[in-house]
């Protein structure tokens, strides 16, 4: 490590970065079960309550970009401790919202919030670790992360039998609080703070996109998530509306496929050691297109074979996480925060994005998200076939 965290120790400074990892799992995945009972609860439609997920990834998204670049400037410590105390208060609103629109609002506070605390999360592990190592620590910390999701649509839908969905925005305020403990022990890894005046902290955003090699990635690297995000928006309608799953049959089918996700890391550190890195990636993009396929022939035939379509995909999505991250971080020498800010943001609002583009087709969600996997898919198979073999991606592995 970079910098020494005599409090934490090495392991307790991966586990406050896994902490800090799970936030957007974990709360866009622990009140998924709770989504087609809260439409009748408030008495309104499934896109209203889709706009709660949504409006938390669009907010998430951008508080991404206005807290990433900003902890140039303050260092990490700060921001975490804001956002932290944000998210709390915002949780706790959540559960006390009575209408629709006002939990839709308070969604959106508590992802302003939540994006500072995953961005911030993220510049953490540029500070501390470098190359293969960096490497190696992401896989870990996406490995143990991944539990997340695995574990929150179970409570989430255990929360829902004995109580009510107001009960998981008071378990993520408890996570929070917890995870502010560990904030406390944290001690600083920015080395130099930026010295320029705050304001021009956020058009560090704009030079990093003016790097043609850092923007052609993003592209790239932020439309896969959106197979991914996507499901998250549909999981909930398709199997509980349209194959007639209650919400702990749905909870623990939608494990099923967290568990395959945990596959990813490891898969990828497995594959790179044995073949090239810019291979692994490209056979992930064909498997997106595969899965799409298998979605528009057999997704809707029964609820396990949808499971398993959508698990082959989200393990090749995941694979290729890791890689891309590290591929785009290193053509930032400097402006960490706003490359860390740019990458999560893009692929989350993208996300967002396919959310509601699936949403506009309710009566038939199967179907339009295999031809989504389809596109998407065959759009990042072709962009990565351009790039693969150009110096500013092959010098990256060439490091190790």
């Amino acid at each position: 490590m970079n910098i020494a965290q005599p409090a934490l120790g090495r392991r307790g400074t991966i586990f406050l970065l896994i902490s800090l990892g799970a936030f957007p799992p974990l709360t866009m995945d622990l009140y998924l079960p709770a989504l087609p009972h809260m439409a009748e609860t408030f008495a309104t439609t499934q896109g209203m309550v889709n706009l709660t997920l949504a409006a938390y990834m669009v907010a998430f998204a951008v508080g991404i970009l206005f807290w990433g670049p900003l902890s140039e400037r303050t260092g990490r410590k700060p921001i975490l401790l804001v956002t932290l105390i944000l998210y709390i208060v915002a949780s706790v609103l959540c559960a006390l919202s009575s209408e629709i629109e006002f939990l839709i609002g308070f969604r959106v506070l508590q992802g302003l919030a939540g994006g500072g605390v995953a961005v911030t999360g993220t510049t953490i592990v540029k500070d501390q670790f470098d190359g293969r190592e960096r490497e190696r620590v992401m896989a870990v910390m996406m490995s143990l992360i991944i539990i997340a999701p695995m574990v929150a649509p179970v409570l989430g839908a255990f929360l829902l039998k004995i109580a009510s969905w107001h009960m998981m925005f008071v378990a993520l305020a408890v996570f929070a609080t917890f995870t502010f403990g560990l904030v406390l022990f944290y001690r600083e890894t920015l080395a130099e703070k930026s010295t320029g005046p705050i304001h021009k902290s956020w058009l560090r955003l704009g030079v990093v996109l003016a790097n043609p090699r850092f923007a052609l990635l993003l592209l790239i690297f932020a439309s896969a998530p959106m197979c991914l995000l996507s499901f998250l928006g549909i999981a909930a309608y398709v199997y509980v509306d349209g194959f007639g799953m209650t919400e702990q049959e749905f909870s623990f089918i939608f494990a099923f496929n967290a568990a395959c996700a945990t596959l990813g890391p490891v898969l990828y550190l497995r594959l790179s050691s044995l073949i090239r890195v810019q291979t692994v990636i490209q056979f992930c993009f064909a498997t997106i297109v595969l899965a799409g396929v298998a979605m528009l022939t057999v997704g809707a035939l029964s609820p396990w074979l949808f499971a398993a379509v959508a698990a082959l995909n989200t393990i090749a999505v995941i694979v290729v996480r890791v890689p891309g991250a590290n591929l785009m971080l290193e053509q930032q020498a400097r402006d960490t925060g706003s490359a860390a800010a740019l990458i999560q943001f893009s692929a989350t609002f993208m996300g967002a994005i396919g959310i509601q583009i699936l949403s506009a087709r309710p009566d038939d969600l199967i179907h339009s998200y295999g031809i989504f996997l389809v596109t998407i898919g065959t759009m990042c198979t072709v962009l990565w076939a351009l790039v693969r073999n150009k110096p500013f991606v092959t010098q990256c592995w060439a490091k190790r």
